[in-house]
């Protein structure tokens, strides 16, 4: 009872269906609306481009006042070609586009670029013409490039769409640039460099194609190998990371964001008709979806090159071999300083170098082997560090001298091109008199540098940008919480929204905390000093005062705070003091805590709302000089255990959460759980707008882990209180309990990266006749249960799709997953494939049709417009279950499958 599609299983590619971009990528006609005589102009540049670089289709002149334009025929309009048009190249005056896209539409175009400027650059006018064309695009499927953009090139398939100088040479990059000035300037790099791309696009304002479509489409593209950006505003977050996290495993993502200063952002969204976010979160963004960002166009295409020739670095342990000691310290000094590490030799690698190496070499990393070393020197040395396992990286430098052969050297070290797992960089020092060298190297597919602090810096680039992904794809530990009390959370909004506020008080705040069950101080309300010195001798002495507020937040600046007072007399000082700094409205009692021994660390947790990304995540060292230390983290909610032990890792204060100078490490396991429910707390409650535990004491777990001391939160207005998060959380809407007809209780539940191990095991109980019925091939188990094809089926983007799994837990606690059923979006449509895989020991006991029952119902709350799956002829059980749920069967020749479809709309 197995039922094949494609989205499914990552390693197979049954259909070969057109990509939704391919009216713009690979068209077989193009129509040229603005098409002109007039030397010079857009529109004569971009119809002698086009057939200039045959694409092996046809060119449509579009032009009212000539009868033909470069001696083809020309059109007084769109719907007076008599052939089908593919892509409508776009070149008139903006006030006329709008009809120019209706035009394209009746006429059943897929694709346009709209080259001609004056839209939301503009401002409010342009805006409106924006969305005028949009709306017509949108409602008849036509895909839109720009507008104010140079165009698309294809430089495999012969298509220059552009108003650029030249064709771009052909190659593995796909290049996407919001700036057309600098994609012209990056092709004539190209030129000289010798760079080629599998596809050259300049995106314009983004009106309708995205970043996030061009991922997609470049991700399919068997010429692409990586995907360098340049990029002035991220448009659609969602898209954007949604499609980066799918493509980044298979192939590198490289971004160079322009931006990162104040003045620069203002101007880039001046340019572009954007707002431009916080760069901070930009930079958490790219790290959450595997997206490398560099700050130069060489770095840029440096890693893309690099990238593609050679491994990622496990770690950041760089092992330098050289053979003059200045080179060694530059880049020793360009490594430390962006946080890589020079790797300490094993005792087994010195002994080897010392066998092979004159007495007087470095004896320690960098490796000086001595300016007089030749090629056997050189090899007999490398051949020794290249086995080291402490290091995840090599750097060979040569500088030319008297006895120095680079070009010998240079074949020695080609035999060590391919390490497992570790790069191999090259800096040939020299100019012209290394070139033959560098060129032997690069035949070699070893990367080369002309200096080596930069080729340091690569190497930096390479390990980030591993880590990012191995943060992504790391199985995180699965630590089933308490369910959130909501009824609570509930209670407590309503209270504030009832008062006409939007700040809760500390004693408010808390409570929210707690019904999340995140550790708090005691804490008690106290409206009067008889109360609060009754609740001061409930929780014993010594005690603090804090003013409680439904107005201030900032309790300390107003002497609102009275600590360590030890008897109920200065708890009526305190509370009178209290009282009596500040007016009657904004006084509403004093909350009473116990006086802690703060034992630890003072750290802060907090979230806030960034216009592009909704909420993000702050983690760092708190306390009052929180602003002048400035140590913190950002990530984007919701965070597993991995992401919340990564966003730790990335701030000063970790180290001494470890364990420093004799003290014992915090509850670092703790620690992690809580940032989870934080986490959870912020993406379930769309009406908090800021939340910050400050501060939040992290303590060893004898002294009771973690616990937020103090807490603020600030909600939205009822009216605005939709902050979606740019990452989809876990769909717990979709979580429902069921019996299978032996009575077997079973939870069926979205899939999540905990569930990994369970995934493997779960694939030891199919038999090789249920794997075929679904893959329509067979698949050994050890390629089934490999943690790469995993991690693509148990850590999905809830946006792309979304798979059930059949959780049963046994009298001893243990949870088997008895059955998958799954539902991908077909890229560019409206529509899903299905697909399901039950262990052999439940088949027949109603899993399959309850699957299918709950993807139907899945795919009607996601608005999906219909589903689809394809079958095995001999699979009649689960054509059965299809139509029993309605949909109608089809044979399809060509694939020799059942194609099983339902309309939902």
């Amino acid at each position: 009872m197995q039922a094949q599609t494609v989205t499914n299983d990552p390693a197979h590619d049954f259909l070969g269906t057109r990509q939704p971009l391919d009216a713009i990528f690979a068209p077989k006609s193009v129509a040229v609306i603005g098409a002109s005589e007039k030397k010079g102009s857009v529109g004569r540049t971009l119809l002698w481009n086009l057939i200039s670089n045959p694409f092996g289709g046809t060119v449509y002149p579009v032009n009212p006042k000539r009868n033909s334009i470069l001696g083809i025929k020309a059109y007084a309009s769109l719907n007076a070609i008599p052939d089908p048009v593919d892509l409508a190249i776009i070149a008139t005056p903006a006030p006329s586009v709008s009809q120019v896209i209706k035009d394209c539409t009746y006429k059943g175009v897929k694709g346009a670029i709209i080259i001609s400027a004056g839209f939301k650059e503009i401002g409010e006018q342009g805006i409106a013409l924006e969305q005028e064309i949009k709306a017509e695009a949108q409602a008849h499927n036509l895909r839109i490039v720009g507008p104010n953009c140079l165009g698309v090139m294809n430089p495999h398939y012969g298509l220059n769409a552009t108003f650029g100088s030249a064709m771009a040479l052909p190659g593995n990059v796909g290049f996407i640039s919001q700036s057309g000035a600098l994609c012209t300037s990056i092709l004539d790099w190209s030129f000289r460099e010798n760079v080629g791309f599998s596809a050259f696009v300049s995106i314009g304002s983004m009106l309708d194609v995205n970043w996030g479509d061009l991922i997609d489409y470049l991700g399919d593209d068997p010429n692409t190998h990586s995907i360098v950006i340049y990029m002035e505003s991220i448009g659609d977050a969602r898209s954007f990371l949604s499609a980066a996290r799918e493509v980044a495993l298979t192939k590198p993502i490289i971004v160079i964001k322009s931006g990162r200063t104040s003045a620069a952002a203002q101007a880039a969204a001046s340019h572009t008709g954007a707002l431009a976010g916080s760069d901070d979160v930009l930079d958490a963004a790219f790290r959450r979806c595997g997206v490398l960002r560099v700050d130069t166009i060489d770095d840029l295409f440096n890693l893309a090159e690099i990238l593609a020739k050679q491994p990622r670095p496990k770690g950041n342990r760089l092992t330098i071999l050289t053979n003059a000691g200045g080179p060694g310290v530059l880049a020793t000094d360009a490594l430390i300083r962006r946080g890589g590490k020079l790797a300490e030799l094993a005792p087994e690698t010195i002994q080897a170098l010392n066998d092979c190496l004159p007495t007087h070499w470095s004896h320690g990393n960098p490796i000086d082997i001595l300016g007089d070393a030749d090629p056997q020197r050189y090899e007999s040395a490398i051949a020794q560090v290249a086995k080291d396992p402490n290091s995840d990286g090599l750097l060979v430098i040569l500088t030319p001298q008297a006895m120095t052969n680079p070009t010998k050297i240079a074949e020695s070290l080609s035999n060590f091109s391919q390490l497992q797992g570790k790069p191999v960089l090259a800096s040939w020092m020299g100019g012209n008199s290394v070139e033959q060298g560098e060129k032997l190297l690069n035949d070699a597919n070893i990367f080369t540098l002309p200096y080596p602090d930069t080729a340091a810096q690569v190497f930096n680039l390479m390990w980030r940008y591993s880590y990012n992904l191995q943060g992504i794809y790391e199985t995180p530990i699965l630590r089933e919480g308490r369910k959130p009390d909501y009824q609570q959370v509930e209670t407590i909004f309503s209270q504030v929204y009832r008062s006409q506020r939007t700040l809760l008080t500390e004693y408010e705040s808390k409570q929210l905390l707690n019904a999340y069950h995140i550790p708090t101080v005691e804490t008690r309300l106290a409206t009067s000093i008889e109360e609060a010195v009754n609740q001061a001798n409930a929780i014993g002495y010594p005690v603090v005062l804090k003013l409680s507020s439904e107005t201030i937040t900032h309790k300390t600046d107003v002497g609102g705070v009275q600590l360590n007072l030890k008897n109920a007399t200065e708890v009526e000082v305190a509370y009178q003091q209290i009282q009596n700094s500040v007016s009657p409205e904004h006084f509403q009692g004093v909350t009473v805590q116990p006086m802690l021994k703060l034992d630890g660390y003072e750290l802060i947790l907090g979230s806030s709302l960034d216009p592009q990304f909704g909420p993000v995540l702050l983690f760092g060292t708190g306390g009052s000089l929180v602003e002048v230390f400035q140590d913190r983290a950002l990530a984007l909610p919701p965070l597993n255990t991995t992401l919340a032990r990564r966003m730790m890792e990335q701030t000063r204060i970790y180290q001494a959460l470890q364990g420093v100078r004799g003290r014992t490490a915090v509850d670092l396991e703790a620690l992690e759980q809580l940032l989870v429910q934080f986490s959870q707390l912020v993406v379930e409650q769309p009406q908090i707008k800021e939340i910050d535990i400050n501060p939040l004491l992290a303590q060893t777990p004898e002294a009771g882990g973690s616990i937020a001391l103090d807490a603020r939160v600030v909600l939205h207005d009822q009216v605005t209180s939709d902050s979606k998060p740019a990452i989809r959380p876990y769909p717990t809407q979709y979580i429902t309990q069921w019996q299978l007809k032996d009575k077997t209780p079973v939870t069926i539940r979205p899939i999540r990266p905990e569930d990994e191990p369970l995934i493997r095991s779960f694939h030891g109980t199919l038999s090789e006749e249920s794997v075929y019925l679904r893959y329509a091939h067979l698949i050994s188990q050890a390629h089934r249960i490999t943690h790469t094809r995993l991690t693509r089926i148990c850590f999905i983007d809830y946006d792309r799709e979304l798979a059930l799994v059949a959780d049963h837990e046994d009298a001893s606690g243990n949870h088997y997953i008895l059955g998958v059923g799954r539902l991908s979006q077909i890229k560019g449509s409206n529509q899903a494939e299905f697909g399901m895989l039950i262990s052999d020991h439940y088949q027949g006991q109603g899993l399959g049709t309850k699957f299918l029952q709950q993807l139907i119902n899945i795919a009607k709350q996601e608005e999906l417009e219909g589903i689809i799956a394809y079958i095995l002829p001999e699979n009649r059980p689960m054509q059965k279950i299809c139509q029993r749920l309605g949909f109608t069967l089809r044979k399809d020749t060509e694939e020799e499958m059942m194609v099983a479809e339902l309309t939902l709309k």
